[in-house]
């Protein structure tokens, strides 16, 4: 039954890109006193809450509640959802640099990034790098405050935190080589090869496009994982055991992360146990610097303006990636001839 002063507002949600926000939009508001219930939305980047906050103004609640949301780089606001189309003038040159940059550095042989139609190591560190960049360091990185927050009043906030990365790379490592040895039961002949290559680029795209924050069904075209086990892997950042830090760092792996799942759909494609691991956690190592960075030190991108920017520099940037390994995938079984020669 609802008390007689609860009322049902809606709110837009700055930073949801995919269904780990909506989970975190949901338990993180349900911690707020006044809160009853709150139900979010991907597909309308909003949230539903029910309390009784009186007769205070939208603005000043929406602020009130993004308090409860801002360690994920999430925030709520009143008004209808709004593309800033001026952000777009910063980061297309800001996409672009970055894309000429890892151009010259393949050129030059620094980095080797691509080879032929797969995914070397290099491609999955520096996929973890933008990970880190965008959606992880609203989910991983909010679960690594969370932890922060727990133990701290036990005066320890070093090893909890090394305890987590530990745990993350650990888990993506071996349960890497677990999907990737269950790959080689499909025993995929080029032609299945080339469609999960080219579906983990069609995956990338949708990503990118998501981020941009300008069009809401790409978030639909991202496959997750059963919403159970996702409210499982985030509820063990509430615990408080000495190990609990590691078992968070390894239930990251579980967490409907676009770009994790990606990799994990290459990692079954390539069919090997050794190749599965080893891709997995060169993609968690690169999420490591800046992860760590978030937990040592007080580095996030809160504040809408910087939002806007950053998650659409990083989508324009994914998004070249994306069609990049698209015209590599369809080179590589002879549909078009080679336009990179590298």
């Amino acid at each position: 039954m609802t008390a007689a002063g609860t009322r049902t507002y809606t709110f837009q949600v700055n930073g949801m890109h995919c269904k780990a926000c909506v989970f975190l939009s949901e338990s993180e508001l349900a911690e707020h006193p006044k809160v009853v219930s709150a139900k979010a939305s991907l597909r309308a980047r909003s949230v539903k809450v029910s309390g009784d906050f009186g007769d205070r103004p939208l603005d000043e609640i929406a602020r009130e509640l993004s308090a409860f949301l801002s360690e994920h780089s999430l925030s709520a606001t009143a008004q209808g959802k709004h593309v800033d189309w001026d952000e777009f003038g910063v980061a297309v040159p800001i996409a672009i640099g970055c894309a000429a940059l890892f151009v010259l550095l393949q050129e030059i042989g620094v980095v080797n990034l691509v080879s032929g139609d797969t995914v070397t190591y290099g491609t999955a560190f520096l996929v973890g790098v933008i990970a880190s960049l965008s959606t992880c360091m609203a989910i991983v990185g909010g679960l690594v405050l969370s932890i922060s927050a727990t133990f701290a009043r036990l005066g320890d906030r070093t090893k909890p935190q090394a305890l987590f990365h530990v745990g993350r790379v650990a888990s993506f490592l071996v349960l890497g080589g677990v999907i990737g040895l269950l790959g080689s039961a499909f025993r995929l002949n080029s032609t299945g090869t080339f469609v999960l290559s080219l579906s983990v680029a069609l995956f990338m795209l949708a990503i990118g496009i998501s981020l941009l924050d300008v069009f809401p069904w790409a978030s639909w075209l991202q496959p997750s994982m059963p919403g159970f086990v996702s409210r499982r892997a985030l509820v063990t950042a509430n615990l408080s055991h000495t190990l609990a830090p590691a078992l968070v760092g390894g239930a990251t792996f579980f967490l409907p992360c676009g770009f994790t799942q990606a990799m994990q759909l290459y990692a079954v494609s390539t069919g090997n146990a050794v190749t599965g691991a080893l891709t997995m956690l060169f993609f968690a190592l690169g999420t490591l610097p800046v992860l760590a960075l978030l937990s040592f030190t007080s580095l996030a991108v809160r504040t809408a303006a910087k939002q806007g920017v950053f998650f659409k520099s990083v989508g324009l940037l994914v998004i070249l990636f994306a069609v990049f390994n698209v015209v590599n995938s369809l080179a590589a079984i002879g549909v078009i001839e080679p336009v990179f020669n590298w």
